[in-house]
């Protein structure tokens, strides 16, 4: 099969209407080629395409920002002359004087599917400023690891953030291109788009179900996604961002497991299976111990979760991994109903609210979980309806 980049880089044709254009890359360290070439080296390599910039998202172009609201900076390609612009620094939407560098943008970023990961949001406010400029967006489109299934709710107006890009589920289930598509007729934008679409591509062909096992190399697109496992379960575990439990972070598989100092792991797995053992189909669970090196408990040894979401107990069309965290976090209340949960700081440059609100695009999860009367159909009865609405409305612009 073949990636966005794969296509232009091999094809004449697909990159003419870029002859005699200025050409800027959006780029992260997973925007590479199948022998592990950059796409910012590949570009500057082919003779018919002139690169005057180039972009970094969260976590930098080189990927060295490991945490939340570490900001990159930007800095003069050492190798090729060019700028080199953060949209996580001082800025997280283009200047317009970063607009002028460029004619057309190349959007090549490995996203995980799911509306927190910040490099759609960065998508939006590309398409947004270059409607504004009369500039042209092309993605590149590479695969959604997480693959098509839909999960969560639907963000509510007025909770729109940098990890809140637009109302759609937790789990979108589309690729950056089909999800720029979306962008532009849901936000009425006026903009030169254009997908360079994958070819051989299946997203419901297992074992990958996403993501083309045996033909790519796992790069992390960020620093705490090291595996396919944490691209399949983000879309519960990034939940935990918002609480006082640790993600793992600091440890070799963040965003897989959780845990603290203060609970009991097995008892939390017990009343999760007492609770909605439909919830848990698809994955196994296994205690844990983990000692983060940093980030929430370093250096405290914590009893916790591991998600598994691979091997031969995975069931792709089953696993619902937002449903697995917000029933762990159901089951912590039920054992411990006044556990100081919810983690109150500023996240993602927003003030004032709980990150787990923030995350979630409302407090509706929140207050399920505190609903000590609330099972586990009060939330499907809020959830089930967002996710039909949503198949529907993202149907027009599949392209896989």
């Amino acid at each position: 099969m073949k990636f966005g980049i794969d296509r232009l880089l091999a094809d004449p044709a697909l990159r003419a209407p870029l002859k005699g254009k200025r050409v800027a890359l959006m780029a992260h360290p997973a925007s590479v080629l199948p022998d592990l070439t950059h796409s910012l080296d590949a570009l500057a390599a082919c003779p018919d395409i002139t690169l005057s910039a180039a972009f970094g998202p969260q976590h930098g172009i080189r990927g060295e920002k490991q945490d939340n609201m570490m900001e990159s900076p930007d800095f003069v390609d050492p190798a090729l002359g060019i700028p080199v612009f953060s949209l996580y620094g001082e800025v997280r939407k283009p200047t317009d004087a970063m607009m002028d560098t460029f004619d057309v943008m190349l959007f090549d970023l490995q996203d995980l599917g799911c509306r927190i990961y910040t490099f759609i949001t960065t998508l939006l406010y590309t398409l947004e400023a270059a409607a504004a400029h009369g500039k042209s967006v092309w993605v590149l489109d590479r695969p959604n690891p997480a693959g098509r299934p839909v999960e969560g709710l639907t963000l509510r107006p007025g909770w729109e953030s940098f990890v809140g890009a637009g109302p759609m589920p937790m789990r979108h289930g589309m690729t950056l291109g089909e999800l720029g598509a979306w962008f532009i007729a849901h936000y009425k934008l006026d903009v030169d788009y254009r997908v360079i679409a994958m070819e051989g591509y299946d997203p419901d062909a297992a074992p990958g179900h996403g993501w083309p096992l045996n033909d790519r190399h796992w790069i992390n697109p960020s620093p705490n996604a090291p595996n396919l496992n944490m691209a399949r379960a983000y879309a519960g575990t990034v939940m935990l961002e918002g609480t006082t439990l640790s993600e793992a972070r600091g440890t070799t598989r963040p965003l897989e497991m959780f845990g603290s100092p203060e609970i009991d792991a097995k008892a939390v797995m017990t009343t999760m299976r007492e609770i909605a053992p439909h919830w848990l189909k698809g994955c196994i669970l296994r205690e844990c111990w983990f000692e983060p090196t940093f980030h929430l408990h370093t250096g405290t040894l914590c009893h916790g979760v591991h998600i598994h979401a691979d091997g031969p107990g995975y069931d792709h069309a089953a696993f619902r991994p937002w449903r697995v965290q917000a029933l762990a976090f159901k089951a912590i209340r039920t054992l411990w109903p006044d556990y100081d949960l919810w983690r109150d700081f500023a996240y993602e440059y927003e003030f004032g609210k709980l990150a787990i609100d923030v995350i979630n695009g409302s407090p509706l999860l929140r207050e399920w979980v505190d609903d000590p009367a609330a099972g586990p159909d009060a939330l499907d009865a809020l959830t089930l309806p967002d996710e039909a609405a949503w198949l529907a409305e993202r149907q027009p612009f599949l392209l896989y």
